[in-house]
């Protein structure tokens, strides 16, 4: 069985050009399921019905207690992989059938336009070569709302100063450009200028790389669990809930910008979502200043 995922993940690389962490989440779920049935007694998929991909999510939920979210996640692994079983080893779909778990709705975590002065003012108090880059880092993060792993893989070249804008490489290498605000601007040259070449002692970096860290003596981008252990630290200082996660200050930045009156095809262009019913929690969560718009403007208010 598992040399038949390994040509799923090799249609995946090649055919698909997924990005890695897409890839390693594929790997976990499905070889996670293989190893289950598996130890079910199942040598291959002409063996594995429905009733046991149902049995697998029971045993995620009910045992290994894991969220509904990541068992649907799992769930649409499996089916991606049964299809593409289907289509090129005409084997039966046996996810067919099989329904996702019912989603709590939850709203996203957001920080305060207070709370993210707090939290750049306090990143700022570190004026080392690695605090001024976590603050730069930091700051990026909101004002442009990239997901971690854009943020890590970013590069000097990225970056637009003459026009102001940010080139993003997203989730399947999809590209987006968003604009820098003259501030990150200024704050990004200062850093590229006065930070970035000499943030390692005893040598000069010339690499590309805009966040590097240096790994065995090599230059390198920053992991995205690296920056998350810097966020942390930072969050802690502030006084700030320990909840706090980079995907926290791309929540904040939408939220914030969407009280300040910008459409959901901003947000969904400035995000990089692919659909705009993904940005459409953010209307639930700014209800109040909605509702005061709503009554500013409408003409029988």
């Amino acid at each position: 069985m598992k040399q038949l995922f390994h040509k799923f993940e090799q249609y995946l690389m090649t055919e698909k050009m997924v990005a890695i962490n897409t890839l390693q989440a594929y790997q976990r779920d499905i070889l996670q399921c293989i190893n289950f049935l598996e130890s079910r007694g199942r040598t291959s998929f002409d063996q594995v019905t429905a009733q046991d991909i149902k049995e697998f999510l029971h045993h995620l939920r009910l045992t290994l207690k894991i969220s509904a979210r990541t068992v649907s996640r799992k769930l649409s692994s499996l089916k991606s992989f049964s299809k593409f079983l289907q289509y090129h080893y005409n084997h039966a779909d046996f996810t067919y059938n099989v329904s996702f778990p019912k989603l709590e709705k939850s709203l996203p975590t957001f920080l305060t336009e207070d709370q993210i002065l707090n939290l750049f003012n306090v990143a700022q108090t570190d004026e080392t070569p690695t605090g001024k880059r976590n603050s730069t880092m930091i700051a990026l993060m909101y004002v442009c709302g990239v997901r971690v792993s854009e943020l890590v893989e970013l590069t000097s070249s990225n970056i637009n100063f003459t026009d102001g804008l940010l080139h993003v490489s997203g989730k399947g290498g999809k590209q987006r450009i968003v604009p820098l605000p003259d501030s990150m601007v200024e704050m990004l040259q200062v850093y590229l200028l006065n930070v970035q070449p000499y943030l390692f002692r005893n040598m000069t970096i010339t690499s590309d790389i805009l966040f590097p860290i240096l790994y065995a003596d090599k230059v390198k981008p920053m992991t995205r669990q690296g920056f998350w252990g810097i966020l942390k630290q930072v969050v802690t200082k502030a006084g700030l809930p320990d909840s706090i996660s980079p995907h926290v200050l791309r929540h904040s930045i939408a939220t914030h910008l969407l009280k300040k009156g910008a459409n959901l095809r901003l947000l969904q262009m400035a995000l990089g979502h692919e659909q705009l019913q993904t940005v459409q929690v953010y209307t639930h969560v700014e209800v109040s200043h909605l509702r005061k718009l709503y009554d500013a403007k409408h003409p029988r208010a």
